[in-house]
């Protein structure tokens, strides 16, 4: 059965076992990258052959409502080694290690002043055991 992002929680804390939600998100990103594609092909191959190698992760970009309270509190935790939970509706849980920095994107005419969260991951993101 599907479930959906109703739910999902972003926590963090110093510890695995400390983790606790701050923020209410909007968004999550793609939580595990794909491989970068190590090309195998030789001269007698009619196409272009690849294995997988390392996988590739960007930054892992979080949306919230701003607030001054929840912004402050992304701030104060900024740039500390920390773990990382993204947890679902179903049990379901997904961990990592890393450390994140506070974001205030621009906004326009009629709209909702949002906050981000850029977590740069120093681990795989693995599910939870």
């Amino acid at each position: 059965m599907a479930i959906s992002t109703y739910l999902a929680t972003l926590k963090w804390g110093t510890t695995a076992t400390a983790v606790a939600k701050v923020i209410d998100i909007k968004d999550f990103p793609d939580l595990m990258g794909e491989p970068n594609m190590l090309e195998t092909t030789t001269l007698s191959d009619a196409a272009q052959t690849f294995i997988p190698g390392i996988k590739s992760m960007d930054s892992m970009a979080f949306t919230y409502n701003y607030t001054k309270a929840d912004f402050e509190a992304v701030k104060a935790d900024e740039g500390k080694p920390l773990f990382y939970e993204l947890a679902f509706s179903d049990g379901s849980a997904f961990v990592w290690q890393g450390s994140h920095t506070a974001t205030l994107p621009g906004k326009g005419v009629d709209e909702v002043i949002e906050a981000g969260i850029s977590i740069a991951p120093s681990t795989s993101v693995e599910p939870k055991s």
